[in-house]
């Protein structure tokens, strides 16, 4: 059960808390040397548009000053909250205590670097109020987009998991792993309940049990660099993704996911 710590809550001048539109997760582990500078990009992004958000952001156990950091920042910045996990439980875990958190209508969660810039969240948000139930950022629907591309190795890594996914999960992405995702709240309640990969591939997890509720998927081409602080080693962790991979689908046919009633799961 996670331990749940706010700072700054958004309030309105009468005191009573705002129900915000957009809310933004960050997931952040030892993250200092990034975090402030990620905060103030997407603070001024979010007050340059005019939206009604919050910004949460989720320490995994940081073992530097990122939440000493994040608590400064939002002691300035009533829009954003910091969140701790009770130590460090991996990137999966992170993000379900921030969406389980949220009070938006509309629900993101985007990488501390920015891989991903904070603009390109509008296409996402388009895609949930055009009708979709998630929106997923991908970085090869259309390559040219990348303004940073992954060394070869990675690359080759990322296209054969992809492959992996099809054949195994049978999800016809073009990219699964982009941390840049957003849902709609009705959705990630039903969803993120449901989570139980709390690493790598918890966004396969999301993916297949949104397509087992049949809920609508859209994938969208957004602008994305690599950076080269990557906290993922691309074998060791690749492997422990393939193995959780397997678990989800393991997990499926041992029926351990209790869908809603109103859902409409596929057999496979």
């Amino acid at each position: 059960m996670s331990v749940v710590i706010r700072h700054s809550p958004w309030y309105s001048s009468n005191l009573t808390l705002v129900q915000p539109t957009y809310s933004i997760i960050i997931p952040a582990y030892n993250e200092s040397g990034r975090i402030g500078n990620t905060l103030e990009r997407v603070v001024e992004h979010l007050r340059q548009q005019k939206w009604s958000a919050e910004v949460l952001v989720v320490d995994d156990g940081s073992r530097d000053a990122t939440p000493e950091i994040i608590s400064r920042f939002a002691a300035e910045n009533p829009e954003v909250q910091l969140i701790r996990n009770p130590g460090n439980r991996g990137k999966g875990f992170t993000v379900r205590n921030g969406v389980l958190s949220a009070r938006g209508s509309f629900l993101l969660f985007t990488d501390a670097d920015l891989s991903s810039p904070i603009v390109e969240a509008r296409k996402l948000f388009a895609a949930l109020e055009d009708g979709a139930d998630v929106a997923i950022g991908s970085r090869w629907l259309d390559p040219s987009l990348q303004f940073q591309r992954q060394p070869l190795l990675r690359r080759i890594y990322s296209r054969a998991f992809n492959l992996f996914l099809k054949i195994v999960m049978g999800l016809n992405f073009h990219d699964t792993q982009c941390g840049f995702k957003a849902f709609k709240r009705e959705a990630a309640q039903a969803i993120f309940p449901l989570q139980q990969v709390h690493r790598w591939a918890f966004d396969v997890e999301l993916l297949f049990l949104a397509r087992k509720m049949g809920m609508k998927i859209v994938e969208i081409p957004v602008r994305w660099g690599h950076d080269d602080r990557s906290k993922m080693h691309p074998i060791r962790d690749g492997i422990r993704m393939g193995t959780e991979v397997l678990k989800v689908r393991w997990w499926s046919w041992a029926g351990k996911y209790r869908l809603p009633a109103s859902s409409s799961p596929d057999k496979k």
